[in-house]
């Protein structure tokens, strides 16, 4: 029996920046998730990765992520995510050297 679905985000990585973007509604990249689709039609999910693929000057290494609805918007559902969401471990740079900053 196949498992259920579970609603999706499509995740990429900037092709000149590295850091981990979202794909919206309106077709375009964000690096804030609570910003992104949530996807929760089984059928949508592979047609709105194939549609952020097209971005091939834009991102790299698209996929399909698992996430769910929070009271913000998407929220990951796996460490892993939960983790490129944050950026890197190192306090001394990218997302988490800014929110230190707060």
């Amino acid at each position: 029996m196949p498992r259920p679905f579970t609603p999706k985000v499509v995740t990429a990585n900037d092709l000149l920046e590295g850091d981990v973007i979202y794909f919206t509604a309106d077709n375009s990249w964000t690096r804030t998730l609570s910003e992104a689709e949530l996807i929760t039609d089984e059928a949508i999910a592979p047609l709105r990765l194939l549609e952020a693929e097209k971005h091939n000057l834009v991102i790299v290494g698209a996929y399909l992520a698992d996430a769910k609805e929070g009271p913000n918007g998407p929220e990951p559902t796996h460490f892993r995510e939960e983790f490129r969401r944050t950026g890197p471990s190192n306090y001394s740079h990218g997302k988490q050297e800014a929110e230190a900053d707060v």
